[in-house]
Protein backbone atom coordinates (compact mmCIF):
# COMPACT_ATOMS: atom_id res chain seq x y z
CA UNK A 1 0.00 0.00 0.00
CA UNK A 2 1.22 3.49 -0.84
CA UNK A 3 1.94 5.56 2.26
CA UNK A 4 3.21 8.94 1.13
CA UNK A 5 3.22 11.28 -1.85
CA UNK A 6 6.36 9.74 -3.35
CA UNK A 7 4.73 6.30 -3.26
CA UNK A 8 1.61 7.64 -4.98
CA UNK A 9 3.70 9.40 -7.61
CA UNK A 10 5.46 6.12 -8.34
CA UNK A 11 2.13 4.30 -8.66
CA UNK A 12 0.80 6.93 -11.08
CA UNK A 13 3.93 6.81 -13.24
CA UNK A 14 3.98 3.01 -13.22
CA UNK A 15 0.37 2.81 -14.39
CA UNK A 16 0.99 5.39 -17.11
CA UNK A 17 4.06 3.41 -18.19
CA UNK A 18 1.80 0.41 -18.78
CA UNK A 19 -0.47 2.43 -21.08
CA UNK A 20 0.01 3.50 -24.69
CA UNK A 21 1.57 6.88 -25.32
CA UNK A 22 -1.01 9.60 -24.79
CA UNK A 23 -3.31 7.33 -22.78
CA UNK A 24 -4.76 8.52 -19.50
CA UNK A 25 -5.59 7.05 -16.14
CA UNK A 26 -8.23 7.99 -13.65
CA UNK A 27 -6.99 8.80 -10.14
CA UNK A 28 -9.15 5.90 -8.97
CA UNK A 29 -6.96 3.53 -11.01
CA UNK A 30 -3.99 4.46 -8.82
CA UNK A 31 -6.05 4.42 -5.63
CA UNK A 32 -7.34 0.94 -6.43
CA UNK A 33 -3.88 -0.32 -7.39
CA UNK A 34 -2.22 0.65 -4.13
CA UNK A 35 -4.91 1.80 -1.73
CA UNK A 36 -6.16 -1.52 -0.48
CA UNK A 37 -9.77 -2.05 0.52
CA UNK A 38 -10.13 1.59 1.55
CA UNK A 39 -9.00 2.95 -1.81
CA UNK A 40 -11.74 5.59 -1.84
CA UNK A 41 -10.15 7.17 1.24
CA UNK A 42 -6.92 7.59 -0.75
CA UNK A 43 -8.33 9.61 -3.65
CA UNK A 44 -7.19 12.94 -2.21
CA UNK A 45 -3.68 11.50 -1.77
CA UNK A 46 -3.61 10.46 -5.43
CA UNK A 47 -4.85 13.83 -6.64
CA UNK A 48 -2.24 15.59 -4.49
CA UNK A 49 0.51 13.38 -5.92
CA UNK A 50 -0.74 14.10 -9.44
CA UNK A 51 -0.59 17.84 -8.71
CA UNK A 52 3.04 17.38 -7.64
CA UNK A 53 3.81 15.53 -10.85
CA UNK A 54 2.24 18.39 -12.82
CA UNK A 55 4.48 20.87 -10.97
CA UNK A 56 7.49 18.70 -11.84
CA UNK A 57 6.47 18.65 -15.52
CA UNK A 58 5.91 14.88 -15.57
CA UNK A 59 2.16 14.70 -16.22
CA UNK A 60 -0.85 16.73 -17.31
CA UNK A 61 -4.30 16.83 -15.78
CA UNK A 62 -7.16 16.78 -18.26
CA UNK A 63 -10.91 17.20 -18.23
CA UNK A 64 -12.93 16.37 -21.32
CA UNK A 65 -9.64 15.87 -23.19
CA UNK A 66 -8.36 19.39 -22.47
CA UNK A 67 -5.39 20.19 -20.21
CA UNK A 68 -6.53 22.03 -17.08
CA UNK A 69 -4.87 23.69 -14.12
CA UNK A 70 -5.08 21.11 -11.34
CA UNK A 71 -5.63 23.78 -8.69
CA UNK A 72 -8.86 24.88 -10.35
CA UNK A 73 -10.08 21.51 -11.66
CA UNK A 74 -13.34 20.40 -10.09
CA UNK A 75 -14.96 17.07 -10.72
CA UNK A 76 -13.56 14.08 -12.60
CA UNK A 77 -10.03 14.38 -13.95
CA UNK A 78 -7.68 12.20 -15.99
CA UNK A 79 -3.90 12.00 -15.75
CA UNK A 80 -1.52 11.52 -18.68
CA UNK A 81 2.18 11.83 -19.33
CA UNK A 82 3.15 15.27 -20.48
CA UNK A 83 3.30 15.58 -24.24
Amino acid sequence: MADDEQDWRAVILELLGQRAEGATICPSDAARAAGGERWRDRMDDVREAAHGLVADGEVEITQHGEVVDPSSARGPIRIRRRR
